[in-house]
């Protein structure tokens, strides 16, 4: 199945101030050298999604180059690769998560794609989206929202979907002050991850209804409006199995990091010896700057003259190494902590 991933990083972050006055938020650092969107980016590789396009807008510079030093060199070898993608004019921004996807249509329609996914560049988790991919195909869906539970006393902080038995979308709203438990968790209501997956005829259909009516956010303006008229699917991201998991780390672990509170909350469920987050998992890596480096080293061995020691692997075999991340179906291995 053919597919392209959009990784929308243009958001400014005003709640994250100071730390975004120079730097996009999806840009920030995290932990250990990691910043903030190398979760997503490393959840779609490891997914086996490899055509994937960064949408960023607000003060790029920091996550351009962070794409180019640490991302950029994984896809040298021709599987797949890996753009930022700014607005294509300055006097025409993007004017919403719908609004810069639109501005690249034609980007998507060249790939042809059997599925798109439209993915936010923010939050701090681990997810196999092939899993998700699956669901999708199986609904027959046109649209699938990853969801996940949060208590219903947050529904104001997040877009909310009410589903129906069968994880069907009859209601999405959103930042709503009330909203509709989960059928079989009243304590609970099902929050959008930011995470989307289209069939790209639906997409582009919807696109189009959206710019002649000037709507421009798939959350506030598209979502709500096409689960009253297409097959839109909730993810439960609680399904969602990883490889390489320990037993101390927190289950379906989803963070949005969009405040300072929120931030460093999630950077200390990182640490420590029993992490709920643990940042290590040789079986789901998350990569970053440093991976980038040790790649460089190992291609400026392999361009010196001399011999090669016995085993030093190639450039080529330690990108694929990284891209069978999850093939391993050993369950006995204990990693490492953060």
């Amino acid at each position: 199945m053919k597919m392209v991933a959009l990784v929308l990083a243009g958001g400014e972050g005003t709640r994250l101030y100071p730390l975004t006055a120079e730097h996009a938020k999806p840009a920030l650092p995290f932990a250990n050298g990691y910043r903030i969107v190398d979760f997503v980016l490393s959840n779609l590789v490891n997914s086996k999604i490899s055509n994937i396009y960064v949408l960023a807008q607000y003060k790029p510079e920091s996550l351009v180059r962070h794409i180019a030093n640490a991302w950029a060199p994984w896809f040298s070898d021709g599987e797949g690769m890996i753009k930022v993608l700014l607005p294509r004019s300055n006097r025409q921004l993007f004017r919403g998560t719908a609004d810069a996807v639109s501005q690249y249509m034609d980007l998507l329609q060249a790939h042809a794609p059997d599925v798109v996914a439209i993915f936010a560049a923010d939050h701090i988790y681990r997810m196999d989206v092939r899993q998700m991919v699956d669901f999708h195909v199986n609904r027959e869906a046109d649209v699938t929202v990853s969801a996940v539970a949060v208590p219903i006393e947050k529904c104001s902080s997040f877009g909310i979907l009410s589903t129906d038995r069968g994880g069907r979308v009859r209601d999405f709203r959103e930042k709503p002050k009330h909203a509709s438990p989960i059928a079989h968790d009243p304590a609970h209501v099902y929050a959008s991850m930011g995470n989307y997956l289209f069939d790209p005829k639906v997409l582009e259909r919807v696109l189009e209804e959206a710019g002649s009516r000037c709507d421009t956010d798939f959350g506030r303006d598209i979502l709500p409006r096409l689960c009253q008229s297409a097959r839109v699917y909730a993810y439960d991201f609680a399904q969602n199995e990883v490889p390489g998991l320990q037993d101390f780390e927190e289950r379906a672990y989803w963070r949005d990091v969009g405040t300072l509170t929120a931030l460093a909350a999630a950077q200390q469920d990182a640490m420590g010896h029993r992490p709920r987050f643990n940042l290590w998992n040789r079986r789901w890596p998350i990569r970053g700057e440093y991976d980038a480096a040790l790649l460089a080293k190992i291609r400026s061995w392999r361009s010196e003259p001399q011999a090669e020691p016995m085993g030093t692997p190639s450039d080529a075999s330690a990108a694929a190494a990284w891209r069978g991340a999850g093939r391993d179906l050993r369950t006995d291995e204990r990693l490492q902590p953060s």
